[in-house]
């Protein structure tokens, strides 16, 4: 098992390890509920850069504690203006990485916190979780978040809790997709939910996220014109060949047994 550049550090937030073709990003902040500090995001983006490595097929993102991420570093707000740029970056980073990526919580998550959870491909919490859109109830708006969070969620699925910040639970989360999977382990769901990602062609793989994200709202025309000149290249691609040569032959593909 190999961590990603020498981590765990004492120093560090976020931890990462990849192994086997999947890196385990765990933010290890309890102290403040993995608020997203320039600390935590520093320590992300550094994490992400070793995650984004061709030999990761897939990301988890994680946490330590009872809270995923409180959103926001209200300490750090208040002792002045604090650049988000950083933590739209590593929205921007999950949600455009070619790698499929899961959250998994093991407890709660809040404001920007859940935006963090909403620019993975997948969610996976458990039942007993419950989520909240805070921001109005400290003067500011779910801004950012609403960039991944309405791509996942219609937005009137949405405006009771983005006006009131009310909480709500895992099953209301599911139903509105902003969650995929609710599930008693969540280890053992991600651990399945991995399995059968690393069991798809990587470049399939990144060719399906990218139209998960992108051919909803486009234009019917444009979109079926876009997708055949994908689907033929694709099926003219070597790995396409592997594993039309592997199905016939009834043997695994390749990528599967390279991990």
């Amino acid at each position: 098992m190999d961590a990603c550049y020498g981590w765990p550090m004492p120093e560090t937030v976020v931890h990462c390890v990849a192994a086997k073709g999947v890196a385990t990003i765990t933010l290890d902040s309890p102290a403040n509920r993995n608020a997203l500090s320039r600390g935590l995001v520093a320590d992300l983006h550094a994490a992400l850069d070793r995650a984004e490595q061709s030999d990761v097929r897939v990301i988890v993102l994680t946490h330590t504690g009872t809270t995923f991420c409180a959103g926001a570093d209200l300490k750090e707000r208040l002792a002045g203006p604090v650049d988000s740029s950083p933590m739209v970056r590593a929205f921007r980073r999950l949600m455009d990485a070619s790698q499929p990526s899961i959250a998994a919580l093991h407890g709660v998550a809040r404001a920007g916190g859940v935006g963090l959870m909403a620019s993975c491909d997948l969610v996976v919490v458990q039942p007993s979780a419950d989520f909240a859109f805070t921001e109005v109830r400290i003067g500011a708006a779910p801004a950012i978040i609403s960039v991944p969070i309405l791509r996942r969620c219609a937005a009137a699925q949405v405006a009771a809790a983005f006006l009131t910040g009310e909480i709500f639970g895992a099953s209301r989360a599911r139903e509105i997709g902003l969650v995929s999977h609710v599930a008693e382990d969540v280890d053992a769901a991600v651990a399945e939910l991995t399995a059968a990602l690393l069991s798809g062609a990587p470049n399939a793989l990144a060719a399906t996220k990218a139209i998960l994200h992108t051919v909803p709202g486009e234009p019917v025309d444009s979109a079926f014109a876009r997708m055949q000149r994908l689907s033929e290249s694709l099926f003219e691609g070597e790995e396409a060949s592997e594993g039309m040569r592997a199905f016939i032959d009834k043997r695994a593909p390749s990528w599967t047994r390279q991990r």
